[in-house]
């Protein structure tokens, strides 16, 4: 005798309206992301009656209000940003969430226009050029060098920043 749980009766299409409005009730998500959701939940569920489409249902609840990728994309910009993340790395996972080229495309002048102080904002949690304790040498440069482009910044920017001595004016950057 198995005690273990029950499998879940196959999904149906109330089944998938209430298991998509769930997530997007408990979740930010986007509308791709919101289908891939729902495409697992089929498959491991099966499915019962007609064939409803994810896509279609994440396109439904867009236009309802309840999924805004745009909104998605600004708002996890703004936080990738202040953790010091470049435009690279941001673009990148807002890519892996799902978010369509149209939006990014829309952030991308802030996303631009904010580089420098995200490149400090790693720089300052990291210790790197001006918020160093003392001066690095050519090996520590080029480690600190790498850990700015792993993030996603831009090489010229992540280079003036590194080349920077502890202590020196960081307000050149921000006004370029």
């Amino acid at each position: 005798m198995t005690h273990g749980k029950r499998k879940p009766p196959p999904l149906d299409a109330a089944g998938i309206d209430r298991l998509a409005l769930r997530y997007v009730e408990r979740f930010a998500t986007t509308r791709g992301r919101l289908a891939q959701y729902l495409a697992r939940k089929i498959y491991e569920r099966g499915w019962d009656g007609p064939i409803v489409d994810p896509a279609s249902v994440a396109e439904r609840l867009a236009a309802l209000g309840y999924i805004d990728d745009r909104a998605f994309a600004d708002a996890k910009a703004r936080s990738m940003g202040r953790r010091g993340l470049g435009a690279r790395r941001i673009v990148g996972a807002l890519r892996s969430y799902g978010v369509g080229a149209e939006d990014t495309e829309q952030i991308s002048p802030d996303l631009a226009k904010h580089a420098a102080e995200a490149a400090l904002a790693l720089a300052r949690r990291r210790h790197i050029g001006p918020f160093a304790i003392e001066p690095a040498d050519r090996a520590g440069r080029e480690r600190q060098l790498g850990i700015m482009l792993r993030a996603g910044h831009d090489l010229t920017l992540a280079r003036r920043i590194v080349q920077m001595r502890p202590g020196d004016e960081i307000d050149p950057l921000l006004n370029d």
